[in-house]
Protein backbone atom coordinates (compact mmCIF):
# COMPACT_ATOMS: atom_id res chain seq x y z
CA UNK A 1 0.00 0.00 0.00
CA UNK A 2 2.86 2.32 0.60
CA UNK A 3 4.67 1.74 -2.99
CA UNK A 4 1.92 4.44 -4.60
CA UNK A 5 3.14 6.88 -1.98
CA UNK A 6 6.69 6.14 -1.94
CA UNK A 7 6.75 7.09 -5.96
CA UNK A 8 4.92 10.34 -5.84
CA UNK A 9 7.40 11.15 -3.23
CA UNK A 10 10.37 10.03 -5.32
CA UNK A 11 9.11 11.85 -7.98
CA UNK A 12 8.17 15.12 -6.27
CA UNK A 13 12.24 15.10 -4.78
CA UNK A 14 13.18 14.54 -8.41
CA UNK A 15 11.34 17.59 -10.15
CA UNK A 16 12.41 19.79 -7.08
CA UNK A 17 16.54 18.65 -7.75
CA UNK A 18 15.52 19.55 -11.59
CA UNK A 19 14.27 22.72 -10.43
CA UNK A 20 17.25 23.79 -7.97
CA UNK A 21 19.45 22.72 -10.94
CA UNK A 22 17.76 24.78 -13.50
CA UNK A 23 17.92 27.98 -11.22
CA UNK A 24 21.99 26.95 -10.09
CA UNK A 25 22.83 26.38 -13.57
CA UNK A 26 20.77 29.32 -15.10
CA UNK A 27 22.33 32.22 -12.45
CA UNK A 28 25.52 30.67 -13.09
CA UNK A 29 25.23 31.55 -16.62
CA UNK A 30 23.29 34.86 -16.17
CA UNK A 31 26.46 35.79 -13.53
CA UNK A 32 29.41 34.58 -16.48
CA UNK A 33 28.05 35.64 -19.46
CA UNK A 34 25.11 38.21 -18.37
CA UNK A 35 21.46 38.04 -18.48
CA UNK A 36 20.59 39.08 -21.92
CA UNK A 37 22.94 37.04 -23.29
CA UNK A 38 21.98 33.67 -21.77
CA UNK A 39 19.34 31.26 -23.69
CA UNK A 40 17.01 29.16 -22.33
CA UNK A 41 18.21 26.53 -24.66
CA UNK A 42 21.58 27.05 -22.84
CA UNK A 43 19.98 27.04 -19.48
CA UNK A 44 18.91 23.54 -20.02
CA UNK A 45 21.23 22.06 -21.80
CA UNK A 46 23.14 22.41 -18.98
CA UNK A 47 20.65 20.50 -17.13
CA UNK A 48 20.61 17.75 -19.88
CA UNK A 49 17.00 18.73 -20.40
CA UNK A 50 15.13 19.67 -23.21
CA UNK A 51 13.50 23.60 -23.81
CA UNK A 52 10.73 21.45 -23.95
CA UNK A 53 11.54 19.96 -20.87
CA UNK A 54 12.21 23.54 -18.90
CA UNK A 55 9.11 25.25 -19.62
CA UNK A 56 7.76 22.49 -17.36
CA UNK A 57 9.32 23.88 -14.69
CA UNK A 58 9.35 27.73 -15.57
CA UNK A 59 7.93 30.37 -18.13
CA UNK A 60 10.88 31.99 -19.27
CA UNK A 61 14.50 32.72 -18.24
CA UNK A 62 13.13 35.66 -16.05
CA UNK A 63 11.55 33.19 -13.70
CA UNK A 64 14.84 31.63 -12.85
CA UNK A 65 16.67 34.98 -12.47
CA UNK A 66 14.20 35.96 -9.71
CA UNK A 67 13.58 32.42 -7.96
CA UNK A 68 16.39 32.75 -5.39
CA UNK A 69 14.21 36.30 -4.12
CA UNK A 70 10.60 34.49 -4.28
CA UNK A 71 12.56 31.70 -2.14
CA UNK A 72 13.80 34.43 0.39
CA UNK A 73 10.72 36.10 0.29
CA UNK A 74 8.52 32.96 1.25
CA UNK A 75 11.33 32.54 4.57
CA UNK A 76 10.66 35.88 5.58
CA UNK A 77 7.29 35.15 5.68
CA UNK A 78 7.90 31.61 7.31
CA UNK A 79 10.40 33.22 10.05
CA UNK A 80 7.34 36.24 10.78
CA UNK A 81 4.69 33.58 11.21
CA UNK A 82 7.02 31.49 13.47
CA UNK A 83 7.67 34.60 15.75
CA UNK A 84 6.10 34.49 19.62
CA UNK A 85 2.49 36.27 19.19
CA UNK A 86 3.30 38.85 21.85
CA UNK A 87 6.11 40.10 20.19
CA UNK A 88 5.95 43.89 18.86
CA UNK A 89 5.66 43.99 15.22
CA UNK A 90 8.82 45.87 14.49
CA UNK A 91 10.87 43.51 16.65
CA UNK A 92 9.22 40.60 14.84
CA UNK A 93 9.72 41.84 10.98
CA UNK A 94 13.01 42.97 11.65
CA UNK A 95 14.24 39.57 13.20
CA UNK A 96 12.40 38.17 10.32
CA UNK A 97 13.93 39.72 8.04
CA UNK A 98 17.59 39.27 9.49
CA UNK A 99 16.99 35.68 9.87
CA UNK A 100 16.09 34.94 6.05
CA UNK A 101 18.90 37.42 5.44
CA UNK A 102 21.29 35.10 7.48
CA UNK A 103 20.15 31.75 6.02
CA UNK A 104 19.67 32.76 2.64
CA UNK A 105 23.20 34.16 2.58
CA UNK A 106 24.42 31.78 4.39
CA UNK A 107 23.24 28.53 2.05
CA UNK A 108 24.37 30.62 -0.86
CA UNK A 109 27.28 32.01 0.43
CA UNK A 110 27.76 35.98 0.70
CA UNK A 111 29.61 36.64 -2.98
CA UNK A 112 27.05 34.49 -4.53
CA UNK A 113 24.12 36.13 -2.82
CA UNK A 114 25.20 39.29 -3.21
CA UNK A 115 26.26 39.08 -6.70
CA UNK A 116 22.26 37.74 -7.61
CA UNK A 117 20.97 40.52 -6.17
CA UNK A 118 23.77 42.98 -8.08
CA UNK A 119 22.44 41.12 -10.69
CA UNK A 120 19.23 41.46 -10.70
CA UNK A 121 19.18 45.37 -9.24
CA UNK A 122 21.59 46.27 -12.54
CA UNK A 123 19.71 44.10 -15.21
CA UNK A 124 16.40 46.30 -16.21
CA UNK A 125 14.86 43.33 -17.59
CA UNK A 126 14.60 41.86 -13.83
CA UNK A 127 13.77 44.71 -12.26
CA UNK A 128 10.57 45.58 -12.64
CA UNK A 129 9.79 41.76 -12.48
CA UNK A 130 11.70 41.75 -9.06
CA UNK A 131 9.72 44.59 -7.82
CA UNK A 132 6.17 42.96 -8.72
CA UNK A 133 7.55 39.81 -6.94
CA UNK A 134 8.70 42.46 -3.92
CA UNK A 135 4.93 43.85 -3.84
CA UNK A 136 3.09 40.72 -3.66
CA UNK A 137 5.87 39.66 -0.88
CA UNK A 138 4.55 42.89 1.10
CA UNK A 139 1.49 42.18 1.04
CA UNK A 140 1.65 39.04 2.23
CA UNK A 141 3.65 40.49 4.95
CA UNK A 142 1.52 43.33 5.83
CA UNK A 143 -1.38 40.83 6.02
CA UNK A 144 0.89 38.73 9.01
CA UNK A 145 1.40 42.26 10.69
CA UNK A 146 -2.37 43.37 10.96
CA UNK A 147 -3.16 39.55 12.01
CA UNK A 148 -0.92 39.80 14.73
CA UNK A 149 -1.83 42.90 15.48
CA UNK A 150 -5.75 42.39 15.81
CA UNK A 151 -5.89 45.27 12.82
CA UNK A 152 -7.77 45.73 9.70
CA UNK A 153 -5.01 46.73 6.87
CA UNK A 154 -7.50 48.37 5.05
CA UNK A 155 -8.51 50.87 7.59
CA UNK A 156 -4.65 50.73 9.72
CA UNK A 157 -2.26 51.83 7.56
CA UNK A 158 0.68 51.17 9.91
CA UNK A 159 1.39 47.63 9.23
CA UNK A 160 1.67 48.65 5.53
CA UNK A 161 3.82 51.55 6.23
CA UNK A 162 5.98 49.01 8.40
CA UNK A 163 6.20 46.59 5.66
CA UNK A 164 7.30 49.42 3.51
CA UNK A 165 10.01 50.79 5.43
CA UNK A 166 11.77 47.58 6.62
CA UNK A 167 11.83 46.19 2.96
CA UNK A 168 13.08 50.15 1.63
CA UNK A 169 15.53 49.37 4.40
CA UNK A 170 16.69 46.23 3.24
CA UNK A 171 16.72 47.12 -0.33
CA UNK A 172 19.46 49.91 0.82
CA UNK A 173 21.31 47.65 2.94
CA UNK A 174 21.81 45.02 0.05
CA UNK A 175 22.78 47.91 -2.17
CA UNK A 176 25.28 48.95 0.45
CA UNK A 177 26.88 45.80 1.45
CA UNK A 178 27.30 44.82 -3.10
CA UNK A 179 29.28 48.31 -3.15
CA UNK A 180 31.32 47.35 0.21
CA UNK A 181 34.11 45.71 -0.06
CA UNK A 182 33.70 42.68 2.62
CA UNK A 183 32.11 39.88 1.64
CA UNK A 184 32.04 38.79 5.34
CA UNK A 185 28.72 37.36 6.26
CA UNK A 186 28.79 39.32 9.44
CA UNK A 187 29.62 42.36 7.58
CA UNK A 188 26.01 41.84 5.32
CA UNK A 189 24.60 41.75 8.67
CA UNK A 190 25.73 44.80 9.96
CA UNK A 191 24.32 46.79 7.28
CA UNK A 192 21.21 45.25 6.63
CA UNK A 193 20.40 45.30 10.77
CA UNK A 194 21.70 49.18 10.45
CA UNK A 195 19.52 50.40 7.73
CA UNK A 196 16.54 48.80 9.36
CA UNK A 197 17.69 50.19 12.74
CA UNK A 198 17.94 54.18 10.89
CA UNK A 199 15.00 53.79 8.71
CA UNK A 200 12.80 52.54 12.15
CA UNK A 201 14.16 54.93 14.40
CA UNK A 202 11.17 56.79 14.79
CA UNK A 203 8.42 53.62 15.32
CA UNK A 204 7.88 52.20 18.67
CA UNK A 205 7.51 48.66 19.55
CA UNK A 206 4.86 48.72 21.10
CA UNK A 207 1.73 50.76 18.81
CA UNK A 208 -1.26 52.61 20.14
CA UNK A 209 -4.59 52.14 19.51
CA UNK A 210 -5.50 55.41 17.50
CA UNK A 211 -4.32 54.21 13.58
CA UNK A 212 -3.33 57.72 12.78
CA UNK A 213 0.03 57.81 15.01
CA UNK A 214 2.61 54.94 16.18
Amino acid sequence: MSAPTDQGGLRARKKQRTRSALIDAGLDLFLSQGYDETTIDEIATAVEISPRTFFRYFDGKEDVALAKGTEFDELVCRELAARPADEPPLVALRQAVLDAVRESASREGVPRFLRIQHLISNTPALLAGNLRRAALNEELLTTEIARRQGVDPVRDLRPRVLVGIVYAALRIGLQTTCADGSRELARLLELVEQTIDLATAGVPARWGADPRTW
